[in-house]
């Protein structure tokens, strides 16, 4: 044991049965001099001494220094120690089992604690590695096959500049910018991860209005792309909500857009959100083909990067979800996907109040 936890466990201990003394002599000099309830008082203390010391030994010490205390101060002849009188010795080892009895399961439990918070936080960082390995599995295909496809167009264009058509031409450069835009939301996704604290899997929330988040997040998708259409729906009640506005629109937008390229479907989207169990619930659910069923359970893995085995490749899921899960674990919600009757739907929660 290091010099500072034996100060703190001194420190600590003497403070609780100085505490415990004082309450007792309040309750000894005004009532009618219940050595039972000062019993009881000083057990109250060594529970807290062991609660809030490392080790066993502060516990018993303050059980010992407890029962010596009642004998001393709050038994007759007062200021003495006197183990004779009737009936004490049993009182006596009676109060030193279960003060002693009580600090070692106190210290017990703590220690189980302990120990459980540390498998969790060992299974956290498991899991981080994970989410960090399958995000760089993702970024490799994702990044490499539109730099890929904007090389190759580009180079096409160069070597046959003279023999193509206007029309072709204006293809190769539309399919380029396409490309390139698709290249922007993926760094705009990993811009947000950075917005993330690494070491604990944090951000720094605040309270955000839930009509004005939405509103922001629409905006910006329809932007994006003008032609497509999202029917949305909000609880009219005023919600506010703890969260990284930032990180939640980039939820918002790419499950929007995953909805777009992967449904292979003209049919609007329905963007919707209700409250349940101080959570709120965010639903984006599409009319098109649906999500295979192989990749339901792993699609926020950021392993598949296809969906419906479309030749646009580089539209791939891989990134764009993985990245959703990050930001909403760091949000303590929860994310999953599923198929209904004509199509996929994405759904994610945010706790409606901070967690501690």
């Amino acid at each position: 044991m290091s010099r500072h936890t034996l100060l703190k466990n001194t420190i600590t201990t003497a403070i609780f049965l100085i505490i415990a003394t004082i309450i007792a002599s309040i309750f000894f000099y005004f009532t009618r001099r219940n050595t039972t309830t000062i019993a009881i008082i000083y057990m109250l203390a060594v529970t807290f001494v062991a609660k809030y010391t490392v080790g066993y030994v502060p516990g018993i010490i303050a059980s010992l220094v407890g029962v010596i205390c009642v004998n001393y101060v709050f038994t007759f002849p007062f200021m003495e120690l006197n183990f004779t009188i009737d009936g004490y010795p049993m009182t006596f080892i009676g109060m030193m089992v279960i003060s002693s009895t009580t600090s070692t399961l106190t210290t017990h439990l703590k220690e189980q604690n302990r120990i459980i918070n540390e498998r969790e936080k060992l299974l956290m960082e498991a899991e981080k590695e994970t989410m960090r390995a399958n995000l760089l599995r993702a970024i490799s295909h994702d990044l490499r096959t539109p730099l890929t496809s904007i090389i190759g167009t580009a180079s096409t264009y160069l070597e046959n500049n003279g023999h193509l058509s206007d029309q072709e031409k204006n293809s190769m450069v539309s399919n380029i910018c396409e490309d390139a835009n698709w290249l922007l939301n993926m760094v705009e996704n990993l811009l947000s991860v950075t917005r993330i604290k690494d070491d604990n899997m944090k951000v720094n929330k605040t309270e955000e209005p839930l009509e004005e988040v939405v509103s922001e997040a629409v905006m910006r998708f329809r932007k994006r792309l003008p032609d497509a259409q999202v029917h949305v729906k909000i609880p009219d009640d005023f919600i506010m909500i703890p969260m990284d506005a930032t990180l939640i629109e980039q939820v918002i937008i790419n499950l929007l857009e995953n909805a777009v390229y992967h449904s292979e479907s003209t049919k609007p989207i329905d963007f919707y959100v209700d409250i349940h169990n101080d959570h709120v619930y965010f639903h984006i659910k599409d009319y098109g083909l649906g999500i295979r069923e192989d990749l339901l359970s792993n699609i926020f893995d950021g392993y598949n990067t296809d969906r419906n085995s479309s030749s646009d490749s580089h539209k791939g899921m891989g990134i764009g979800l993985s990245i959703c899960k990050t930001i909403i674990i760091a949000h303590h919600g929860e994310i999953h996907a599923c198929n209904h009757q004509e199509g996929a739907e994405f759904v994610f929660s945010l706790p409606l109040k901070e967690e501690g």
